[in-house]
């Protein structure tokens, strides 16, 4: 019986058909985990929009951020950090805040990446932009705060809070970690062979 179910996981959608095989989900029997093809489903292209409290990007986001846009519109607005170059920690992440606000409509859904956010899973991820997609929200917007994180009305605005990894990440980490994440999410929901 093992045998044939790992033989399953290697197979087609055309040879399972072809066998007469009726599951509409296939497990890997030595893994006990189920195949990437088991989260593929039919999802609304949401737009995601990216809003980062950074002065600069990597390439390597670049190249990332292009790959999504295969799946779905991305937007990546910048804000620079403490645009009223205030002496106060405070006062800085309060206008950083104001300019994140400005760019966000009340229709989208928000997502606040923070350290002390719920942590996500890949498989989380794509359910998010699933679920986004199923709501019809205008836009799945991401956040990524300056070095102080975010302002209160920020934090209250936010449909839910997230964070990448347990461990504290700079911000052009943090960058490159949520793009690609969201491209693999992407990958997930149409069942490519990228997240194994």
């Amino acid at each position: 019986m093992t045998a044939s179910l790992s033989r399953l996981c290697r197979w087609s959608v055309p040879q399972l058909r072809m066998s007469n095989v009726s599951a509409v989900t296939v497990f890997c029997a030595q893994a006990d985990t189920p195949t990437n093809k088991t989260f593929a489903r039919a999802v609304r292209p949401v737009k995601i929009k990216l809003i980062t409290v950074a002065k600069g990007n990597s390439k390597g986001a670049e190249a990332v951020a292009h790959k999504i846009k295969r799946y779905t519109q991305l937007e990546h607005l910048q804000i620079k950090p403490n645009p009223k170059k205030a002496a106060s920690p405070l006062v800085a992440v309060q206008s950083e805040g104001e300019k994140v606000l400005k760019l966000i409509t009340p229709q989208d859904y928000m997502v606040l990446l923070d350290e002390n956010g719920k942590a996500a899973s890949s498989e989380g991820m794509a359910k998010l932009v699933a679920e986004a997609g199923d709501r019809g929200v205008a836009n799945l917007v991401f956040c990524i705060g300056g070095p102080y994180g975010h302002g209160m009305d920020v934090r209250s605005r936010a449909n839910e809070t997230m964070k990448l990894s347990d461990m504290v990440l700079n911000h052009q980490i943090a960058h490159m970690v949520l793009l690609e994440q969201i491209y693999r999410a992407w990958t997930i929901l149409r069942g490519e062979p990228y997240h194994h």
